[in-house]
């Protein structure tokens, strides 16, 4: 099967998107960029292996995923301890819930009707970004690392130096933090986007 080549102006635009990823997750500008060449490098030269089964760009994403988690499993330098990171605060979805741990009834989740149907829409994915660039950084990147690369928690807390506990809130806060965006922003909207 032969595959048109993207446009220069997608390509740009897929680069920036890559290596802003990449720098997300390898917190160094310099490796992100061989990670973003290798990557590209990689679709050109193995362009015959792309199936057209998802779009091209989802294809190089996916290139660019095995590079990082193979640069964040071979590095050989200690990991630059982030302590323990606390970057949505403690308190801040208080207000969703009663004293006892319920959900408030006006906060309490929406039906998000046939969220498979979301997924397939070009549209939710560029929500779910807009959520997930929210977010604060360090957050962010715990949960890429464990949602979108596929760490456990072990490897995440080694390549981090952070404990078990911190990752486990760290996630948590995050997925809650999506999900309250998610729902202001697509399915409140029933399925587009809302400003």
């Amino acid at each position: 099967m032969s595959v048109p080549a993207p446009a220069a102006a997608d390509l740009v635009g897929l680069r920036r998107d890559l290596l802003r990823f990449a720098v997300l997750q390898l917190r160094d500008e310099a490796a992100a960029e061989d990670a973003v060449q290798e990557t590209l490098l990689a679709a050109c030269r193995d362009g015959a292996g792309f199936a057209g089964r998802a779009q091209w760009s989802t294809w190089v994403f996916g290139i660019l995923r095995h590079k990082i988690v193979d640069a964040i499993r071979q590095r050989v330098r200690q990991p630059q301890p982030l302590a323990e990171i606390d970057e949505i605060p403690e308190d801040a979805f208080d207000d969703l819930f009663r004293p006892d741990g319920h959900w408030r009834a006006e906060e309490r989740p929406a039906a998000w009707g046939d969220p498979e149907a979301a997924l397939s829409r070009a549209e939710f994915w560029e929500v779910f970004r807009l959520c997930l660039t929210r977010l604060p950084e360090n957050t962010a990147r715990v949960f890429m690392m464990r949602e979108y690369l596929g760490f456990d928690t072990r490897e995440i807390c080694g390549e981090l130096s952070i404990t078990a506990a911190n990752c486990w809130v760290v996630l948590h806060r995050a997925r809650m933090s999506l999900r309250l965006c998610l729902q202001e922003r697509w399915f409140a909207g029933e399925g587009g986007m809302s400003c």
